[in-house]
């Protein structure tokens, strides 16, 4: 007489396992959607300095976001006891962002996003140490494929120098940053709504980065141009983008998110093609061939 209540309820939370996952799926793969437009804006935005860009964009999306949140009524309070928490998630963030932002600097939107996505090795081993949450061991081999993936993206650029070996280093410091950021952001998923923890978060990580900006803000670099980039960095692949990605991690394991985020490569290599006449090697393109087999063997 137990055995088929015990069986529905087994195959109910099953479902409901599949269906968040699915959710989780649609929800990072829209936010690669706008992910994809960080790059070519970053290079609009120039001459304004990374410190700049970051801190500029992290307060747009704050304001967005928190606008949001209390149009919504969700609360915007934190607990007295979790400000220093927010306050290191909020480096994290602003460090992550900074990273990238300055990588573009000095070397190609294909190199940069190529490094920032080896973030899955990084997502993976912080959901074990902190969340608790290993990787079934299967799932290492799609993880490894995509890794490859990126690697072989990364190698085929034919003008690698010193310059671009800096901007390589700082994508590595946002792609271990952006591993931690992922593990914060599913860490909260049941103590803070979205749209609070992310709102806060971006505002905290802007409070970081706001001295570097003032210290190297330079009046004649703002134009018209600058200033619409930075505003469509808030919004698009930071405040829509960004708290898409943080939906996500709500609903599934963070390196499978983040796994499916690698694909901001192909979106921003594409739209580096088509707006900025940055062109892919042909090895570009099979690294990023490479990287979807890898997720897809992740998450089927």
């Amino acid at each position: 007489m137990w055995q088929l209540p015990l069986a529905q309820c087994f195959r109910r939370r099953r479902c409901g396992r599949v269906t968040e996952q699915r959710q989780g799926l649609f929800l990072v793969a829209l936010a690669v959607f706008f992910f994809s437009t960080s790059p070519v804006l970053v290079r609009w935005a120039a001459p304004l300095s990374a410190y700049e860009i970051a801190t500029g964009r992290l307060l747009v999306a704050s304001l967005a976001v928190l606008t949001l949140a209390r149009l919504q009524q969700q609360p915007l309070r934190v607990a007295r006891g979790d400000w220093g928490r927010f306050a290191v998630f909020g480096l994290i963030t602003a460090l992550h962002f900074l990273f990238y932002i300055a990588s573009l600097t000095y070397t190609t939107i294909a190199h940069s996003l190529a490094i920032v996505y080896t973030a899955p090795i990084f997502v993976s081993l912080a959901s074990a140490w902190f969340l608790n949450e290993p990787m079934p061991r299967r799932k290492w081999g799609g993880v490894a494929l995509a890794v490859v993936g990126v690697a072989i993206l990364a190698s085929f650029e034919p003008t690698w120098n010193t310059r671009m070996a800096f901007g390589d280093l700082l994508a590595l410091g946002s792609a271990i940053t952006f591993g931690l950021y992922s593990v914060a952001g599913r860490s909260q998923r049941a103590a803070y709504p979205l749209l609070t923890y992310a709102g806060l978060v971006y505002g905290l990580a802007a409070v970081w980065a706001l001295p570097a900006a003032v210290l190297s803000f330079n009046p004649a670099a703002y134009g018209w141009q600058q200033v619409l980039a930075v505003i469509g960095l808030g919004i698009l692949p930071l405040g829509i983008g960004h708290t898409l990605y943080n939906a996500a991690l709500r609903r599934m394991h963070a390196t499978y998110v983040n796994l499916v985020a690698t694909q901001e490569i192909t979106g921003g290599v594409l739209l580096g093609v088509l707006l900025l006449g940055e062109i892919p090697s042909p090895g570009s393109l099979i690294g990023a061939l490479v990287t979807l087999a890898g997720i897809a063997f992740v998450i089927l």
